[in-house]
């Protein structure tokens, strides 16, 4: 594991700001530079959060990025697209600068997959480095391909207990479901989590919504084993899916037609709690009938599909930010990072993303904006639990 950390101690830039930058240069270390440079309005950054797609040369992005800023301390991961505060895009980077009093202090943790609670233990333990103020997050950066990430999550919580709040995201690669990246400083990393924890004299507030309706009758999870469902109410768990779907016929023997109606028509569970969660559908194995999701589905829970349209995603996004405002105690957003599940993306499509992102930056009075379209979300703001799917966290920066 690797940390590092930077405090504010000039009284003379203790002033907190928040600026993002997003460039779509096809040559990765000009991209790295002029995305940087947008974002570092000032010399006294803390951090820098990077979100890009993975067809960049990935160690050259980082090049430039780090020969702008001098090595500001940097976490980032690739994504299913990127959000800046001039709209969604593919194929581009966005920085985004955390500066003045921020304390902060990051961290990586490798072989997550072989590892998961002992590796969101240790990236979280970059926490300790921070300096004692009264708000704190940690930001998880993850391999969403790397296994249950609710124990990732878990791993979290055990270091950081209640009084801090987790907040995050899965790295993506644009749907190839094959490899993601996670970033950490000058390094390039993969099946790894990646950590900064972030602390302020000003509140941190955090929105979650989903915007999914429940179609059709409750089922039971009659054979699951870690993230994979074997069979509902006893019947292959595909077979379930597809006819109670009303599914086409390519999306019943094509893999990556099943893969796109999937970001449409997920699964819904309902906790211990009471609470209820979604969960992603990831792929099928068309050869033993099972379905795949990103994080645990528990055997004998209960479950149903789910669906949504334009209007219940764009009204979750406006009530994710609203919940997310209501928590810095009247104080205007210097800016906010979201996180935003690639399903909703599927949902609303190029036209309804511009809008979503435009609805963003409404709600928070035109401050900067940033984010990614991810694999599976993290915010944890109450109890143990904190992994989502197809949901929109919203983290707003006072």
């Amino acid at each position: 594991m690797r940390k590092d950390s930077r405090g504010g101690t000039d009284a003379a830039k203790a002033e907190r700001w928040f600026a993002v930058g997003h460039a779509r240069d096809a040559n990765a270390r000009r991209a790295g530079v002029e995305a940087a440079a947008q974002a570092l309005e000032r010399d006294d950054a803390k951090l820098l959060v990077v979100f890009c797609s993975d067809s960049y040369d990935l160690d050259e992005l980082l090049s430039g990025i780090n020969e702008r800023s001098g090595y500001v301390p940097l976490i980032g991961c690739s994504s299913a697209g990127e959000i800046a505060t001039d709209g969604p895009g593919d194929a581009g980077v966005v920085v985004t600068a955390f500066g003045g009093d921020f304390s902060v202090a990051t961290a990586a943790a490798v072989g997550a997959s072989r590892r998961l609670r002992e590796a969101g233990a240790e990236a979280a333990s970059c926490v300790a480095s921070v300096d004692d103020k009264p708000h704190r997050v940690l930001m998880m950066l993850t391999d969403g391909l790397a296994g249950d990430q609710q124990q990732i999550v878990r791993g979290a919580y055990g270091v950081v207990g209640a009084g801090v709040r987790l907040v995050g995201g899965c790295a993506g690669d644009d749907l190839k479901m094959k490899a993601t990246f996670q970033l950490h400083g000058d390094r390039v990393l993969s099946d790894a989590v990646v950590t900064a924890a972030i602390a302020s004299d000003a509140p941190l507030g955090i929105g979650v919504r989903h915007g999914w309706r429940r179609t059709g009758a409750p089922m039971l999870i009659t054979k699951s084993a870690n993230n994979r469902v074997y069979t509902i109410e006893n019947e292959p768990a595909l077979d379930v899916y597809l006819t109670r779907l009303d599914a086409s016929e390519e999306v019943r023997s094509d893999p990556a037609a099943f893969t796109r109606f999937a970001q449409t028509h997920q699964l819904g569970l309902k906790t211990r709690a009471g609470e209820e969660r979604v969960r992603f559908i990831g792929e099928a194995d068309f050869k033993n009938r099972s379905l795949g999701c990103i994080a645990e589905v528990p055997q004998g829970g209960l479950a149903w599909f789910m669906e949504g349209d334009d209007q219940s995603v764009l009204e979750a996004t406006d009530s994710a930010c609203g919940d997310a405002l209501a928590l810095l105690e009247g104080r205007p957003a210097l800016g906010v990072v979201a996180f935003d599940c690639i399903a909703r993306r599927g949902i609303l499509g190029n036209e309804g993303i511009q809008t979503e992102i435009r609805r963003i930056a409404e709600n928070v009075n035109r401050a900067p904006v940033s984010g990614f379209y991810t694999y599976g979300e993290i915010a944890r703001t109450q109890g143990v639990s904190g992994f989502h799917n197809q949901t929109l966290v919203v983290l707003a920066v006072a």
